[in-house]
């Protein structure tokens, strides 16, 4: 099959890496494949140079920007389909929301054969204002319409998108966002090694977290649980896997906290070194106050260590409370501090709850998995 994928930014974040793992294994599969990207990258890091020597064809669209603007975007939509007119694939798989809706405009200008986008997270969430919530929404049932298979990342995205009034229940699919399970082998690095690093000792309680350092992303919530949790157990310590724009602020709530000393803030790293950093840590928390299916919980159950994560979207699917760790009402900053708390007095319920996290990652989240489900339903598409 000749199949296009279209996504807005090539940033390092589980949609873009869901991307290009589903063009590699496709391009691996014997099919012709051309990923389209806009130019932009952010201070999370680029995965153009990843994309160009995949194997398969990159081009990057200058039109296609991640902020709304009628006229680029009216450009936009004209350049995608021009783009589609000359290569005429057979499927066009949109990914995220800006992209999602101008590929699939431009999409049904060419009349392309087939039209799957995938849900990697919500355009219209608990984060927006009531406004923003109905027009997103109204845009997304708009391009559903035109659409032959949603595939979402979590059941939870596709009880939400229908409750939202987004296509049919018939039109979805939930493939969950693989990963090169191979790299996530809890034997492969040094505990105390990774630790040296941070100048924490063996016997401190390390809690990890990974996520940009910005808005939503529940760094507001975790400071406050991480002040409570500290009280119940002088041993933890803490460690942010990430940048962003707001990490100045949040080092300065860190301090006001009197936590600063307790936390290592790695900064921006390689994807590659993630297995390797979680590897230091014995408890993942995830705080952020949206998700599709949270990449991070995955990566660390993968690596034997439990999760605690508010109880939201996608997160119930792979968190499951007394079996792979512990989840916590939205924003209960009180419960999260108390579940770290729990878990980090108890080293025997974390060993359990990270064997049976990797037991049932390993096959669910593998990368080959993912883009076998995605082959089929481009085959099964519009029958």
């Amino acid at each position: 099959m000749r199949i296009c994928h279209i996504i807005t930014r090539l940033i390092v974040g589980g949609a873009q890496e869901n991307t290009l793992l589903t063009c590699e294994g496709l391009h691996e599969r014997g099919h012709d494949v051309l990923l389209l990207a806009g130019p932009e990258t952010g201070a999370e890091g680029s995965l153009h140079e990843r994309a160009s020597r995949g194997g398969y064809a990159f081009e990057i669209l200058d039109s296609l920007l991640r902020d709304v603007h009628p006229l680029t975007d009216r450009a936009c939509r004209r350049d995608l389909a021009g783009r589609l007119s000359a290569w005429r694939p057979d499927v066009v798989h949109t990914h995220s929301s800006k992209a999602g809706v101008l590929g699939r405009l431009a999409a049904r200008d060419v009349r392309a054969p087939k039209v799957v986008h995938t849900v990697h997270g919500m355009s219209f969430n608990r984060t927006q204002s009531f406004l923003k919530r109905r027009m997103f929404a109204a845009i997304e049932r708009y391009c559903a319409r035109f659409t032959d298979v949603m595939i979402t990342v979590a059941e939870a995205m596709t009880a939400q998108c229908l409750a939202g009034g987004v296509g049919r229940a018939e039109q979805y699919r939930t493939v969950y966002s693989g990963m090169d399970v191979s790299a996530f082998d809890p034997a492969r690095y040094d505990r105390q090694e990774v630790r040296e690093g941070w100048d924490f000792g063996g016997d401190e309680v390390v809690v990890g977290t990974i996520a940009r350092l910005f808005a939503n992303k529940g760094y507001e919530q975790l400071i406050g649980a991480m002040s409570r949790a500290v009280r119940g157990n002088q041993r933890l310590r803490f460690v942010w896997v990430g940048d962003g724009p707001w990490r100045q602020r949040y080092e300065a709530e860190l301090a006001l906290a009197g936590l600063r000393e307790r936390v290592f803030l790695t900064g921006l790293v390689d994807p590659g070194e993630i297995p390797r950093l979680i590897t230091g840590t014995d408890i993942l928390v995830h705080a952020s106050q949206w998700e599709g299916l949270p990449r991070a919980v995955v990566q660390a159950l993968l690596m034997e260590r439990p999760a605690i994560s508010f109880d939201i979207d996608g997160a119930p699917e792979v968190v499951v409370p007394g079996e792979t760790g512990e989840l916590v009402g939205l924003n209960d900053i009180q419960g999260l501090g108390d579940a770290i708390t729990s878990l980090a007095d108890d080293a025997a319920r974390r060993r359990r709850y990270g064997a049976e996290g990797r037991r049932r990652c390993l096959k669910r989240f593998d990368h080959r998995e993912m883009v076998s489900r995605i082959e089929e339903i481009y085959r099964s598409a519009g029958e």
